[in-house]
């Protein structure tokens, strides 16, 4: 029986089986998974409706299971029309999860293109597809060691 939140086989089976640097992708529903995603990387769909799941109730969710070296999300070009509107609301909601799940991790943004390259690594073990119509609210998770 397990004591964590996460209860999914799938996720739970590909998470036993990554090390410490493997890539886990939380993405939106805008996030293109079709196509960009790394080498080594199995997609799990859980994009029942639009809104349903959202990105930070799976990595609420996540963070009960695994340990976490990086919290990444994809980070806005200056040049983009949302750009003006500062960081996305979001954001905000995955920096109180964190700080609840105790890590001693900031989130920190990258690059949109750079966070393409990332996911695009051999080390990118999984994807999450959500339903969470939030623009610019992908998550990119790195794994650290098991402590205890």
């Amino acid at each position: 029986m397990l004591k964590h939140r996460l209860i999914h086989p799938e996720i739970s089976a590909i998470l036993a089986r990554a090390g410490h640097h493997a890539k886990v992708l939380i993405a939106d529903g805008n996030y293109p998974a079709s196509t960009k995603r790394g080498p080594n990387a199995e997609l799990v769909c859980l994009n029942l409706a639009p809104g349903l799941v959202t990105v930070a109730q799976v990595l609420e969710t996540l963070l009960t299971a695994i340990p976490v070296d990086n919290v990444n999300t994809m980070g806005i070009p200056a040049d983009d029309p949302y750009a003006k509107y500062g960081e996305p609301p979001a954001w905000d909601d995955y920096r109180q999860i964190v700080q609840a799940a105790a890590l001693p991790v900031s989130l920190t943004p990258i690059d949109k293109w750079q966070f393409y390259e990332a996911v695009n690594s051999p080390d990118h073990v999984l994807t999450i597809q959500t339903g969470d119509q939030a623009l610019w609210a992908n998550v990119l998770l790195t794994l650290g060691c098991r402590v205890d």
